[in-house]
Formats: C-alpha cells, structure tokens, sequence
C-alpha cells in the first residue's frame, strides 16, 4: 500500500474501465472519471491524513487496484463514518490480498488514526466482498442493511453494512499478534 503516482494513472483506468471489476458498483469509468478519482483520492490523504492507497504487488511493482480508509459521502443512519474498501484488478481476485490490505487498512484507522469505528459496505449481491469483510473481522447487523441514497440501478440498491470498533480491533488484532510465529 503506496500513496498514488503518475504512472498510476494507466493500469488504474484499465481496472476501472474493466466491466467485471465494475459490474456491482454504479458504472465503469471513463478515462477522466478515473483521473478525477485518483486526484481526489489525494486531497482525501492531505486533508485527513489517510485514503485509498494504491495497491501494488510487492514481486513486480505492478498496481493491481487500491484499498483503504475513505470518509463516507452521503448521509444515512450510520454516517458520519470512515468506511474500508477496496477495489482489485481481476488478475488479483482470489490471492488474499483485499483482505491483506483491509487489515493494513484497519490497523492505520484504529492505531494511527484514531477512528472508533470502521464500515464498509457493498450491494447484497457482492459476497465476495462480504467475505473479505469477514475474514478482516468485522461483523453485520441485518438491521443496519440500508438502500443506498448513490445506487443508480434497482439490483444495487440493497445493500450490506459490515461494522468494527476500535475495542473489537484491539481484541482481534492481539490475539492475531500472540499467533504469530516467534522471530
């Protein structure tokens, strides 16, 4: 996880232009949308000091999507909030590293930041995502399921809110820590 560069600019438009990446979110994006998205992504980070890092892999360097912590946009029973997401790159679906990331992206929020809360969300019919948020150890309450104020098609209206506080974190995160192999 790496603050964005120029030469991100390319393979991110890709992943954004890819229908399958982009099938359970509003629309693929443009070439300019995705631009705008990056330099926003940015003004996140100097204003609040955490964002949606650029995702690379560690062996080639190669950008295969983004993950982070993002401010949410719109107003619902749950906002003002911080949300984990995450956005791959197909050739990275599969590997872990959503949920790699998520964690990096949780400990930042918790430990660095000093959030009391961490969401995500996504539309009833991304499991996937819903397994990533499970596998980083955040938990849903049916009752906090929402319809999302932003979905511009009926199928993604409905969506799931996964939740996680900081005294959740620190539980988990040191169990996780007193599992971990000695030096």
């Amino acid at each position: 996880m790496r603050r964005w560069r120029a030469s991100d600019y390319d393979p991110f438009a890709a992943i954004n232009a890819d229908p399958r990446v982009m099938e359970l979110l509003p629309s693929k994006l443009t070439r300019a949308e995705s631009d705008a998205y990056i330099d926003s992504i940015e003004g996140h980070f100097e204003q609040h000091g955490y964002g949606l890092w650029a995702l690379e892999l560690r062996s080639s360097g190669e950008l295969i999507g983004l993950t982070g912590l993002n401010r949410v946009a719109f107003d619902a029973h749950f906002t003002p909030a911080v949300e984990v997401g995450w956005r791959l790159a197909r050739s990275a679906w599969g590997h872990g590293y959503a949920s790699e990331a998520g964690r990096m992206a949780l400990r930042v929020g918790f430990e660095q930041a000093g959030l009391r809360e961490i969401v995500s969300m996504t539309t009833k019919l991304n499991v996937r995502s819903q397994a990533v948020m499970e596998r980083i150890g955040m938990h849903r309450e049916e009752a906090d399921d929402f319809i999302h104020p932003l979905a511009r098609r009926e199928e993604l209206l409905a969506h799931v809110l996964y939740r996680l506080s900081a005294d959740e974190w620190a539980i988990h995160a040191g169990h996780r820590e007193s599992e971990a192999p000695g030096p």
